[in-house]
């Protein structure tokens, strides 16, 4: 489910696009900034949102929000067209963030079927991560044949499609689709106001200690998969080609997918979480690219123990405001991820500064075993 937004050919190639209109690398950075800004600032209030209003069709918006800002990118290729298309990302991804989590499990636990829950996201995010590396092949043929052009018209045609599929999903009790089309409507899928609804899933999020724990738990564990941004540099670090570079990520997406598909099996996370901690601090060590194995290996790990992690949360949530839960948890997550980017900044190699993840990795371990 997470991969989803990046399953499009624009993916692998929108920097540089960015790069031939002309734009500077400070430039690159601050319409990064301004993403994250946008994400982090509706993050919890979008999730508040699909409690109130209606996950599917707030999942659809995001889709089609997402579409617009890809489409502005290649109709206006400029400063502004990318920053408003950035500011669109932003919020279509903060829309779908939690709601189809949610919708999901809440579809499951009406039909008594909540135990099946990690087997169907696992799944899901297999798939989901399969995905992506298609759209990341067919991006080169599609570049060739018809440049940017070609690469974001697919690419908006999938996120179109993406929100027309929502919009086919069951709908229960838990989620009446927004029948009298306001947040603020007393026919809200769990009974209560917008406003209601936030106070009442941050108050969960952070006022239950059961739920509060398990909060952390699945915001830290995702987190760590920030750190998929610098393993090209860890492989050329590790001896691999500038042109091999690619091979050595498609096996840790292969990886991720592998833990996914393994997330209906429960295995306990105070025993999978040392094992990535291990296997990502000795791979990162090792000065050869069979390294680079064990560091897959560890996010394959990873990704198994965000299904989990997820699922638990998915469980200790006894309020009205699961999305709110969820993007609670989300929020905590791309929080994390920043202070792991902040950190990457530190004088020292790269290599230690992936060994020294298994710290937190540790901790994060021991919370699991309350």
């Amino acid at each position: 489910m997470r991969a989803c937004s990046e399953a499009v050919p624009l993916y692998p190639v929108y920097a540089l696009l960015f790069a031939d209109t002309g734009l500077s690398t400070a430039q690159v950075s601050s319409l990064f900034a301004i993403w994250s800004v946008v994400a982090f600032a509706a993050e919890v209030p979008s999730g508040a949102l699909a409690d109130a209003w209606s996950r599917r069709r707030l999942y659809a918006l995001g889709e089609l929000l997402t579409a617009v800002g890809f489409a502005l990118w290649i109709l206006w290729p400029s400063y502004p067209g990318f920053m408003l298309g950035f500011v669109l990302w932003g919020l279509g991804g903060s829309f779908a963030s939690g709601s189809l989590e949610a919708l999901v499990y809440d579809e499951l636990e009406a039909e008594d079927r909540a135990d099946d829950y990690a087997r169907i996201a696992g799944r899901a995010n297999t798939l989901a991560i399969l995905a992506m590396l298609a759209a990341t092949l067919i991006a080169v043929p599609a570049w060739q044949w018809g440049r940017y052009a070609l690469v974001g018209a697919l690419s908006v045609a999938v996120k179109v499609v993406g929100a027309a599929l929502a919009l086919r999903l069951p709908s229960s009790a838990a989620d009446p689709s927004g029948s009298a089309g306001s947040p603020d409507s007393a026919d809200s899928p769990d009974g209560g106001s917008y406003w209601t609804l936030l106070r009442a899933g941050v108050g969960e999020a952070v006022g239950s200690s059961r739920t509060g724990l398990a909060v952390l738990v699945a915001a830290l564990i995702p987190g760590f998969t920030a750190l998929d941004e610098y393993l090209p540099l860890l492989s050329r670090d590790a001896g691999a080609a500038t042109e091999a570079v690619p091979l050595f990520y498609a096996v840790t997406a292969l990886a991720m997918a592998a833990g996914s598909a393994l997330a209906a099996r429960s295995f306990p996370l105070a025993v999978v979480l040392p094992a990535a901690a291990a296997l990502m601090a000795g791979g990162a060590l090792v000065p050869h690219l069979a390294g680079m194995v064990a560091v897959s290996a560890a996010f394959g790990l990873l990704e198994y123990s965000i299904i989990r992690s997820e699922t638990r949360l998915q469980e200790t949530i006894t309020g009205p405001a699961r999305s709110t839960v969820l993007s609670v948890a989300g929020f905590g997550g791309e929080v994390f991820a920043v202070a792991l980017y902040a950190a990457f900044a530190l004088p020292l190699d790269l290599p230690l500064l992936f060994a020294l993840c298994a710290a937190p990795l540790l901790f994060t371990a021991l919370l699991t075993r309350r």
